[in-house]
């Protein structure tokens, strides 16, 4: 098949994002668009305003398209896309399949308990998942992947179907009538409406393909299959997995999630909320006074912050970031800290002990995981947007003791989502051809073992103890401020 194209649809929390690529594996052209900033109407709540992920998309959609047709290509040699939107969201629909309320975001403490009703809730039909929603935008179907339902969502992860346990559904308040009908990654959605084959410049009828939630599909498109390979996913959750074959039920330090191949599963440990959030905070916040120096030098301030950091010895000096910006469901009363300040520190030793607490904590749950499979890491691939910083993959290298390595497109999830579409076309034979053919592997860092050393002993004497101190101060703060 040649002059054939397979396209990626990536919503995150922050960015809508479309790529075109070849049947190679080749990204043809790229269509993005930033987010609105997220309402927070009140702490710890956090939700899209008005119709922003659609909104986004359709901008990302007719980016893509016109440059596409720039470069001589023909809309109907694409032969299906693949859709990840971002996951453990909660979005309710009207009986039209309109929004009844704005999509409620995975950061808001809602989303550690069942969907309950509200008044705020008049009209509310259908409870389904982002990727529900831009399905049925997109297809007018109500249809969704089972692969994104995790959370308070009555999923039989064996079948890869609702369950028949009439106490689960009752234990999330939901009922049969509520929810969409089922397929699984590589299997077809629906169609493109003309409705919205006109007003995008997509041809209508194109098949819209099942992915899974967008963690698993950064996993696919990432490569990361092979055992004791693990995937670092740098969004603005910050997640870590590898592939498995069994839905463990008794695990410990992980959670089994459906994969985006069928039947497999994706081992996931606990990872950091509003992670690279933080770095972007950080930047926001105190890199005003970088603009002009990034200005003179023809830099952005990021790689201006990333040079500054790269002189900081690796420990900062003593000075520690714990990443509690977002507190976990069963901490909520933790915040962010950043503790061991004195005259030697500067704004470089600040931004770089945000990276290295993000390294040590994601070390520290990724070893539970580890030694409860019983299969060590020996590399790491490191994907999203931090990827880009040499600084950042060096610190990974050196906190783990292990190469890590990051691929030529670091966002991963559009690459997984073309798999999957690939697959649904039969494009691929299996999903391991795909692999080899779509994904390109990009830099590897080699640790420094002298700084690996230091920082274990940092870790194990500091780090891993910060929490038990500060957590009795923060539970009499709390009810405070918050």
């Amino acid at each position: 098949m040649k002059n054939k194209y397979l396209m990626g649809v990536d919503v995150g929390t922050q960015s809508a994002k479309v790529v075109i690529f070849d049947l190679d594996g080749n990204a043809i052209c790229e269509g993005k668009q930033q987010l609105r900033k997220m309402d927070i109407p009140a702490p710890l709540l956090a939700e899209h305003p008005d119709d922003d992920l659609w909104d986004a998309l359709k901008v990302a959609f007719r980016r893509v398209m016109q440059r596409f047709s720039d470069r001589g290509g023909s809309a109907r040699d694409i032969l299906a896309m693949g859709i990840c939107i971002v996951r453990c969201c909660r979005v309710l629909l009207k009986e039209n399949g309109e929004l009844a309320y704005p999509v409620i975001n995975w950061m808001d403490k809602r989303l550690n308990k069942p969907y309950e009703y509200i008044d705020a809730y008049r009209g509310v039909k259908y409870v389904t998942t982002t990727s529900g929603y831009i399905t049925h935008r997109l297809t007018g179907e109500f249809k969704d992947t089972c692969a994104n339902y995790i959370g308070w969502w009555p999923m039989d992860n064996d079948r890869l179907d609702w369950s028949d346990d009439v106490a689960l559904w009752q234990s999330c308040n939901l009922t049969r009538d509520q929810v969409f009908d089922l397929v699984k990654p590589g299997e077809i959605l629906g169609h493109i409406t003309a409705q919205v084959g006109q007003q995008l410049g997509i041809p209508a009828g194109m098949p819209v393909v099942a992915t899974a939630h967008d963690k698993a599909v950064e996993a696919l498109g990432a490569g990361s299959l092979s055992e004791g390979v693990a995937l670092i996913s740098l969004g603005t959750y910050i997640g870590a997995m590898v592939h498995g074959h069994a839905n463990v039920k008794d695990a410990q330090h992980f959670w089994p999630f459906q994969a985006s191949i069928p039947g497999r599963y994706l081992y996931e440990c606990m990872g950091v909320r509003r992670g690279m959030w933080t770095i972007s905070w950080f930047r926001d916040q105190f890199g005003a006074a970088a603009v002009s120096e990034a200005h003179d030098a023809g830099i952005s301030i990021e790689e201006l912050l990333n040079q500054e950091a790269e002189r900081v010895p690796a420990g900062c000096e003593g000075l520690i970031t714990v990443h509690d910006w977002a507190p976990p469901s069963e901490a909520e009363f933790r915040k962010g800290a950043m503790i061991g300040f004195d005259g030697r520190h500067t704004r470089a030793h600040m931004y770089r002990s945000v990276l290295e607490g993000i390294a040590f904590t994601m070390k520290n749950h990724m070893d539970k995981m580890a030694k409860e499979l019983n299969t060590p890491f020996k590399s790491l691939i490191i994907s999203g947007g931090g990827a880009n910083s040499d600084l950042f993959m060096q610190i990974f290298a050196d906190v783990f003791g292990i190469p890590a390595c990051r691929n030529e497109m670091k966002g991963s999830a559009a690459v997984g989502c073309a798999i999957n579409a690939g697959m649904a076309m039969q494009v691929f034979n299996d999903y391991e051809q795909a692999a080899e053919k779509l994904v390109r592997i990009g830099d590897r860092f080699l640790p420094n073992m002298e700084h690996h050393h230091f920082y274990n002993q940092l870790n194990q004497q500091v780090y891993q103890q910060v929490n038990q101190h500060l957590d009795p101060l923060l539970q009499a703060l709390s009810p405070l401020v918050d």
